[in-house]
This record gives C-alpha cells, structure tokens and sequence, in this order.
C-alpha cells in the first residue's frame, strides 16, 4: 500500500525535496529508521529507475542536513509504488521527511549502455538466425547483457562475428533514440516488438533504438553512438530450445 511514487529518471538523476510516504523494516510499516538500520524508503517522487523488465533498480543515495541513506536497490512495492532498500547510515530518517533523491550516475550510465545494445542485439539475432528468435528473459546490469531467446543449436564463431558487426554498425551510425508513450493498439500498429508473457497496460512505451523498435519502460541512452563497443563474451544453454548470450559494451 501506499501512495504511488511518480517518477522522474527518464529526465533526471536528481529530485530535491522528495516526500518519504512510508518506511519499512523488515516488511513492517514503521514510522521513522535510526542509523544503522536497514529499510525500505518509499517516496512520493523519485529519479531511481525500479527493476523491471530484465533491468535492475537503479543505486545512490538520499539526504538532507541530517541524514544520509545508502540505496542499495530499487524495486516496485506495487506496480506504482517503489521501494528503496538501503541502510541509513547518519542521522534519523522519519515518515513526512524530505529529501534529495540522487541515482549513482555512472552505474546507471553502464546499465543504460548495456539495455540499448540489449535491443540492438535482439533485432541482430532475428536478422542472423531468423525470425524464430524470441526473447525468453534477460537481466541488464551495469556490468553486462544477458539474454536468453528461442534457437535450436549453439552459435557458430561466423554467426557471433556478424551479430557484433550488425550492432556495432548500429552504434557507429550514432542515431538518435526515442521514446513514445501511446496507446498499446496504437503501438501494435508501428510493428514494435512485443515480449511474449509480458503484462502490457493500456498505454505502452513504444522505444526505437536505430532499427530496433520495442516496447519497453527501460532507461536507454540518447543516441546508439553512447554504447561505445559492444562484443559477445559468452553463449551457453539454458533449457531445450534456449540459449543465452552474454555480452559487454562501453569501458
């Protein structure tokens, strides 16, 4: 329960004066957290990007005078409502407190890199493989890609060495990405991707990163030139008919 959290990390790293709504310590409602305590900080307007759709919550840190507060991790409570779980490390953190919501920018920048090439790597797969290729889960972090999608047989060193080529091309090209937020008909009429088992709402995000069009809620950079490099480190198989990709960008 609780307020929903509006969020603002599409535009923004930072929100000032950010209302704590609700505090909680191990699952329990509490109304106020003491150094060195762990907690869940829910807020009314937050710039931290909460784990969903294969990409994890964004880390930093809240404050004001008083206070510092370590987020380690940000999740959804509920559909609107975002928890950030972390540790207060100075001060008294009480329920009504306002604060500066600040994401860890670098780490959010690697994650960004990694969930753009995520896509590009998607549409290469389909171009490389054919288009049986279906997207059966990935996680997006700050330190890789991995993505798990439908094929029979392991990739040959000719099919990576394309694949790389297809996305890096993508990304030398630099063009610029964006984001439309339209009514999910609407989205299926532009013949964006749609993720099998994926719960959609009635209004959707329809994101186009160089070929590439999916519907996603993810945080992505601005133009494909930002994901610097990106090359296949891994490929094994998950289950009958699944094989997962890992793969590095940027640094």
């Amino acid at each position: 329960k609780g307020q929903p959290t509006q969020f603002h990390g599409y535009d923004t790293l930072k929100h000032e004066g950010a209302k704590v709504t609700a505090l909680y310590v191990d699952g329990s409602e509490v109304a106020s957290v003491k150094a060195g305590d762990a907690a869940v900080v829910v807020l009314d307007n937050t710039p931290f990007y909460a784990e969903s759709g294969g990409q994890v919550g964004d880390r930093g840190e809240l404050r004001n005078e008083s206070i510092r507060f370590a987020v380690e991790d940000t999740f959804k409570i509920q559909a609107d409502v975002f928890g950030h779980q972390g540790e207060l490390e100075e001060g008294e953190l009480k329920v009504g407190d306002l604060v500066q919501a600040k994401v860890d920018g670098v780490l959010r920048a690697k994650t960004m890199r990694n969930h753009s090439a995520t896509h590009l790597l998607h549409k290469a797969l389909r171009e490389v493989l054919g288009d049986h290729v279906q997207q059966k889960g990935s996680l997006v972090d700050s330190e890789k890609t991995r993505f798990d999608f439908t094929h029979t047989a392991p990739l040959t060193k000719a099919e990576i060495s394309r694949i790389e080529q297809i996305v890096n091309q993508e990304i030398l090209v630099n063009s610029a990405t964006s984001a439309n937020v339209m009514a999910l008909e609407d989205a299926q009429k532009t013949g964006a991707m749609m993720l099998f088992g994926e719960k959609y709402g009635a209004q959707v995000r329809v994101l186009e990163i160089g070929s590439s069009k999916e519907l996603c809620g993810g945080t992505h950079v601005q133009s494909t030139g930002e994901i610097g490099l990106f090359k296949v480190v891994a490929q094994s198989g998950v289950a009958a008919g699944i094989r997962r990709i890992e793969a590095v960008t940027g640094e």
